[in-house]
């Protein structure tokens, strides 16, 4: 399956993003003047924001929620409830399918 250019970009943004993310905690421990720090940091979170919201416009709704909730710390040890109900669904519509016919 060919991805289209405004998933592969989205994509390449939302890890841009998460790479400045990274890098704040760094920035304070690097050798250089306090307010060069300050700008570099105000600078680095703002791109990062930007860079993270625009990669999910293009992306989309759908898959932006789901690139998301992997970021979330709180869904990494979650046991996926989804198949199940795939296979329910399926289910339901052989059975619809079946008394239909």
């Amino acid at each position: 399956m060919q991805k289209n250019w405004k998933f592969k970009t989205g994509i390449v943004l939302i890890i841009l993003s998460v790479m400045l993310f990274l890098s704040l905690p760094v920035i304070p421990f690097l050798s250089i003047d306090s307010k060069v720090k300050i700008t570099i940091s105000t600078i680095a979170f703002i791109l990062a924001e930007v860079t993270f919201w625009t990669g999910g416009i293009l992306l989309g709704k759908e898959l932006f929620s789901k690139y998301k909730s992997y970021l979330n710390p709180k869904n990494w040890h979650k046991k996926k409830a989804g198949i199940e109900k795939v296979e329910e669904s399926d289910k339901a519509r052989a059975d619809r399918t079946y008394m239909k016919g």
